[in-house]
């Protein structure tokens, strides 16, 4: 009976007319239809013309997948998710009459899976027992709990003077190739999130947007690591992939890490990189006759950021989604457009730091240029007052490296810079790190021995 009942639910809702339309333009990616009447963001079935004429033996003829991105008089705009050789005028378009949704199930636990919930890893489609929209709605600010609980990270420089909250939303600002990666394996291997609401242990979701199709595997092998893996889900849109590929990985990490904080788990969602969402965002923005703006960046690009930020945080059922989004810096420039959009969204930053990385100084973490907004909050005055002294003198070295690394300093001549050229080798030994796992609290008292000799008078 519930087979039946739940077969005639189905049936109610399911659209038994079909809408077909047929292509007529291309640009680029972005194909123009006459039809089929579908609305913005639904999926559609572009019957693409074999070089070998009709399908033979009745297989069904060769399709692409593709979303609906605009609308104009008469026409829909649409990207592929696939290759669109084969694709020509009077194409059939079929509206397949679905959203955007995607399934999810604790299944996924220990699995790699591209943004439709394919597997990548050779293993069976992991079950899903429900499926959820891609952009779902925020949770109401005012049913938020506040951030009360530490997220040990494992990563000294960062528990000691970045202390981040289970729930808070942090940029990981950096150039290529100065080590944003690395760092994320180190957070995802280590991050001791405390228990869920049902005393469960806490999970990792890992997007990997456009990344490199060999640092892919070197990532989950390296960086993660079985026991990493086991307890994580890892979304994969390769940066050969379209635009909207690449859009709808990181929308469905969100679902997925959505679901286990539903559940009451605390989840560590890490985006590697938000930058190039916004750029495949851009894609589709100009493809769909969005005007350009800063740097090329159409309106669109500067609303989504923040909604899908938003869907972060705090749950009122006691679970939390903990988001680390690397911000790929162009140019080493931090005001650029994205750069600066997120600084002013995210609940604080870490900066990689392209000099300390030639120096070999691994996690390369400017501390001086990065902030946690919720270290005040999280802290005690202890540990706050200790993380400012270390900061003092970091700026005090750091205004006068030049006349330092020169030789026309003598020692005697400033009191403040004396003592932070003394704690100078022990402090940058304790930021230097090249293993996860050590405790927050070992962090503290660690740094509280190497200033201790500089407080005193």
């Amino acid at each position: 009976m519930n087979v039946l009942a739940a077969s005639r639910k189905a049936l109610q809702g399911t659209d038994l007319r079909r809408r077909i339309g047929w292509v007529r333009e291309m640009q680029g990616l972005a194909i123009d239809a006459l039809g089929p009447d579908a609305a913005v963001g639904e999926l559609c079935r572009i019957m693409v013309r074999s070089h070998g004429g009709p399908a033979e033996g009745g297989a069904a003829p060769a399709s692409v997948l593709a979303e609906v991105v605009g609308l104009k008089p008469g026409r829909v705009t649409l990207m592929p998710y696939g290759p669109v050789e084969g694709i020509a005028a009077g194409c059939e378009v079929h509206a397949l009459g679905a959203d955007s949704q995607i399934g999810v199930g604790p299944a996924m636990l220990g699995r790699v899976i591209d943004g439709f919930g394919e597997p990548l890893d050779g293993l069976p489609k992991p079950v899903a027992i429900q499926r959820r929209p891609l952009k779902a709605a925020p949770i109401n600010p005012m049913q938020r709990p506040p951030i009360r609980r530490i997220l040990e990270t494992g990563v000294r420089a960062i528990d000691g003077l970045l202390t981040l909250g289970q729930g808070q939303r942090i940029g990981i600002f950096a150039g290529s190739g100065v080590g944003k990666s690395t760092l994320l394996g180190l957070l995802a291997r280590h991050v001791k999130a405390q228990g869920g609401a049902d005393g469960s242990g806490g999970i990792n979701v890992i997007a990997l947007i456009g990344e490199r199709g060999r640092e892919v595997r070197e990532f989950i092998e390296k960086q993660l690591g079985p026991e990493g893996l086991a307890r994580s889900v890892v979304v994969v849109a390769t940066s050969d992939q379209p635009a909207l590929a690449r859009l709808r990985a990181a929308y469905a990490a969100l679902s997925i890490a959505e679901y286990f904080r539903d559940e009451g788990r605390n989840v560590l969602l890490t985006m590697d990189s938000i930058t190039r969402f916004a750029m495949a965002r851009r894609e589709v923005g100009l493809s769909a006759g969005e005007p350009p703006t800063a740097r090329g960046y159409t309106p669109s690009v500067f609303a989504e950021l923040p909604e899908l930020c938003e869907r972060c945080g705090m749950a009122p059922g006691g679970g939390s989604i903990t988001a680390l989004l690397t911000v790929l810096v162009e140019g080493d420039d931090l005001n650029e457009p994205v750069s600066d959009a997120l600084r002013a969204i995210l609940d604080g930053h870490i900066v990689l730091s392209r000099q300390l990385a030639h120096r070999g100084h691994y996690p390369a973490i400017d501390v001086l240029k990065s902030v946690s907004r919720l270290m005040p909050e999280l802290a005690d005055e202890a540990q706050r007052s200790l993380a400012v002294a270390a900061m003092q003198h970091l700026a005090v070295l750091e205004r006068n490296r030049q006349m330092i690394d020169i030789g026309a300093y003598e020692k005697g001549a400033n009191a403040e810079l004396d003592r932070a050229i003394d704690t100078e080798p022990g402090l940058q030994a304790w930021l230097r790190q090249s293993v996860g796992g050590v405790g927050r609290m070992e962090a503290i008292h660690d740094l509280r021995a190497i200033l201790a000799p500089a407080a005193k008078p």
